[in-house]
């Protein structure tokens, strides 16, 4: 385990430096989520006594930015006592500030505000399947994945095991394979009306008055001794809801198909 420093998180980073940026980060936005639109979140006392590191948050992914923005604001909440609820912002004063996420290299490399984003707790890794739009193949970068151990050693990791903002994507392995060797209290988080709410960098509120939700659930029962890799991805991605069974839409069309292979049928 990476020993923690006073001083600095696990990445160098100054804390006096990563409080600045979550106290403005979290002004900024802080009217996105409890003015323009109203989030609300819930299961937040799951996180009550959750460990200081060696706890990864799964979550679907909807747009780049406020996801995380979000998540920042219901830690923050937590760490001062308040439960399901954004609305003191008083919390920003005294932040989370051991908590990562895990992000595309080439989303935190492009702008200013990405950039300072990501020193407030940026994880970032290549893509192994796609780059700068195009399908690609690559091996993974095992520095990488050092890092996000790294980081579960020292605090709080959130990760998206689709990679995309695509809506039911498939589940990448690597996060099952992550969790199978570090063994990390899991917990996923369902996520909603982000995409709705915000364009997909997430940094401009496309329509006003929707609600956003934001859910924790209960950690995770993972055997991890005997349980396979893509047994555990199973499991993540039934708890974030995004499996096929939970596609309401393709399950439409679906019917819509059988629907009509059985009129034809009954037409000859």
């Amino acid at each position: 385990m990476a020993k923690k420093n006073i001083f600095t998180d696990a990445f160098g980073t100054p804390y006096f430096l990563k409080r600045f940026i979550i106290f403005i980060l979290g002004i900024v936005s802080y009217r996105r989520f409890n003015g323009f639109n109203k989030l609300k979140i819930t299961g937040t006392e799951h996180l009550v006594d959750l460990p200081d590191s060696n706890v990864l948050f799964v979550c679907n992914h909807q747009t780049y930015f406020a996801d995380v923005a979000a998540m920042y604001h219901a830690f923050c909440a937590v760490n001062n006592g308040y439960l399901d609820t954004i609305k003191n912002p008083i919390y920003l004063l005294n932040p989370k500030i051991d908590f990562y996420y895990v992000a595309a290299e080439e989303t935190m490399n492009k702008g200013i505000l990405p950039k300072i984003f990501k020193i407030a707790g940026a994880v970032t890794v290549k893509r192994t399947w796609r780059a700068e739009g195009k399908n690609v193949n690559r091996m993974v970068d095992l520095t990488e994945v050092d890092n996000i151990m790294k980081a579960l050693d020292n605090g709080w990791v959130a990760t998206f095991p689709q990679g995309t903002t695509s809506a039911f994507a498939q589940g990448r392995r690597g996060t099952a394979k992550l969790v199978k060797s570090q063994r990390p209290i899991v917990i996923p988080i369902k996520i909603n009306g982000f995409r709705r709410a915000f364009d997909k960098k997430g940094l401009r509120v496309k329509v006003t008055g929707v609600k956003p939700t934001m859910e924790f659930k209960a950690p995770l029962d993972i055997d991890y001794d005997n349980e396979k890799a893509p047994e555990i991805l199973l499991k993540i991605m039934t708890a974030i809801e995004q499996t096929e069974d939970f596609n309401v839409l393709h399950n439409y069309d679906e019917e819509l198909k059988a629907k009509k292979l059985e009129q034809k049928d009954s037409n000859h």
